[in-house]
């Protein structure tokens, strides 16, 4: 089955809804056509001419990158420069370009969870909750034959989740009513007759990033060529969505043996260290990229060191007077790891929908620092 960037799009944001986006962010489609076909998708953390390279060599249509190709208004673009020669190679091969930047950041399974995955971190909490998903309460009337096979496709659509509880419903037995007009093609019942059949009043929640595409696998499994459904809005806090997380190392640690740690888990060069480094450290806090506003959330959590990057001197400063350590272990170093990740999920999805298209992490190297 042919893919579009479109179709692209649609699953990834099933994930990492626009919704979990910072306000101002620059994310979503930056460059290129939604109904362009795709084969190939290549996953990156920042777009630059060597990524483009790639993605022409391998034969991809749509860059997925966590970084924005286009951060404000583009005033002029020359292809004597490096931006507007990057760009050019990209209209010239018929390329699009998505961003996921802070809405990864933030949604479940993103580069903050992943961070604390790879750190070992244990009893994992939000660290700065932003907001909660909202819910919506789907109601369906199904015939009685037909219950369990439209409850089982809603539920794996997503439907029906309430904490860590799973197929969630409620359902009540009633009488329903209808009468086919003309033009109809009843799967019960016949054109100007009044018909009373045993139905399920069938209720589940829906958080709503996953409306669409519940509502669609319920279209497929119910029998009924006119389905009588409702949707409402739910005042309820669903799963709560935020910046960074907070955890626990399964044992007690020196700062300098924690840092070390950091350096050999996510493979960087070297980090910056704040603090003691015979300090013991247990509680930790992640905040993927630039996260130095997040150090009095990491104090009023308890957490023992917060890991960011992009530290500023007098931030440094200000962590090591209010008694929190820090380690800085540079802005890609943080983030790359969950490029095989977004690319994993892509194919995944690829799969469960027989589409022809494949995804692949980027292997060139994007952080404009280097160690001596």
């Amino acid at each position: 089955m042919q893919t579009t960037v479109k179709d692209v799009i649609r699953v990834l944001e099933e994930w990492v809804s626009p919704n979990l986006a910072l306000e101002g962010d620059k994310i979503g489609l930056q460059i290129g056509n939604p109904a362009q076909p795709v084969s190939k998708v290549l996953v990156t953390l920042d777009v630059t001419e060597e990524v483009v390279e790639e993605a022409i060599r391998i034969g991809a249509q749509l860059i997925v990158s966590h970084h924005a190709i286009i951060y404000s208004s583009i005033k002029k673009l020359r292809t004597d420069s490096y931006y507007g020669r990057m760009i050019g190679k990209l209209l010239a091969n018929g390329m699009s370009v998505y961003v996921a930047h802070t809405n990864l950041d933030v949604a479940e399974g993103g580069v903050n969870d992943v961070l604390a995955q790879v750190l070992g971190l244990q009893n994992v909490e939000i660290l700065d909750r932003l907001h909660n998903q909202k819910l919506k309460k789907l109601v369906v009337f199904v015939p009685k034959d037909h219950h369990e096979q439209v409850l089982t496709a809603i539920c794996a659509a997503g439907a029906g989740w309430i904490g860590n509880y799973s197929h969630c419903t409620f359902n009540t037995l009633g009488t329903g009513t209808f009468r086919p007009e003309e033009g109809t093609d009843p799967f019960i019942g016949e054109q100007g007759k009044l018909e009373r059949v045993e139905e399920i009043r069938l209720e589940t929640v829906v958080p709503e990033p996953l409306q669409e595409q519940v509502v669609r696998a319920m279209l497929a499994a119910h029998p009924y060529e006119e389905v009588a459904y409702d949707l409402y809005p739910l005042e309820i806090m669903g799963k709560p969505f935020g910046i960074g997380r907070v955890g626990t190392l399964e044992k007690e640690m020196p700062l300098e043996q924690f840092a070390r740690l950091v350096k050999t888990k996510l493979a960087v060069a070297g980090v910056r260290i704040v603090g003691a480094r015979d300090r013991l450290v247990k509680k930790v806090a992640v905040v993927g990229g630039s996260g130095s506003e997040w150090i009095d959330a990491s104090l009023e959590h308890g957490a023992d060191v917060l890991v960011t990057a992009d530290l500023k001197y007098h931030d440094a400063q200000d962590a090591l007077y209010k008694g929190v350590a820090l380690v800085d272990p540079g802005h890609n170093g943080m983030e790359r790891i969950v490029v095989p990740v977004v690319a994993d999920f892509l194919n995944r999805k690829f799969k469960a929908n027989s589409w022809q298209a494949e995804a692949a992490a980027s292997a060139v190297a994007t952080d404009p620092f280097d160690f001596l």
